[in-house]
């Protein structure tokens, strides 16, 4: 396209603003990219809520696998995690330091250590618990309950098939101290 500029004839890097452009359609990158998109934004969005607590993600799953399991030792709770018992020693100092996980000498083995929730982190637990169900209605709005439902057995599905654990997110293998 010619245009004037300037008493000169110009080729035109662009087409006139009056030109209408076709508008693309948005590519598809299929569900395994969605699932890490949402996973990703998921994960940042539950962490910015966790922050008003002082906590991580990494300390709400170990509360709650201590909640759900009273009295487990380190070791078994770093192979439940799936991390090396060294990396787990800063998390439970942190929550420890904290007052809301407490290490005990087990009474059947005064060998070892059993790890506990105290009263203050069975309350904040609970707190944690209202911030995780907030987040999930944040997060799939978009969805009727029965939706969520079909979602979350089809991604249960899909993560058993992988071999994830359940209930623990495969971070832990990662996290450093």
């Amino acid at each position: 396209m010619i245009r004037a500029c300037n008493n000169r004839c110009v080729k035109a890097s662009r087409p006139p603003e009056t030109a209408a452009v076709e508008p693309r359609p948005a590519r598809s990158f299929g569900p395994a990219f969605l699932l890490a998109q949402l996973g990703s934004h998921a994960a940042r969005q539950f962490a910015r809520r966790l922050a008003k607590l002082r906590l991580a993600p990494a300390h709400s799953g170990i509360l709650h696998i201590l909640a759900a399991n009273p009295g487990l030792t380190q070791q078994a709770l770093a192979a439940r995690l799936g991390m090396v018992p060294s990396r787990l020693v800063a998390l439970l100092d942190e929550l420890g330091a904290r007052g809301l996980t407490q290490r005990r000498i087990s009474p059947r083995d005064r060998r070892r250590h059993e790890l506990i929730l105290t009263e203050k982190g069975k309350k904040t637990l609970a707190r944690i618990g209202e911030i995780a169900r907030d987040h999930q209605r944040a997060l799939l709005a978009a969805l009727s309950d029965t939706e969520r439902d079909h979602l979350a057995a089809l991604l249960q599905r899909v993560a058993d098939h992988q071999g994830l654990t359940r209930n623990v997110h495969p971070g832990y293998k990662t996290l450093r101290p």
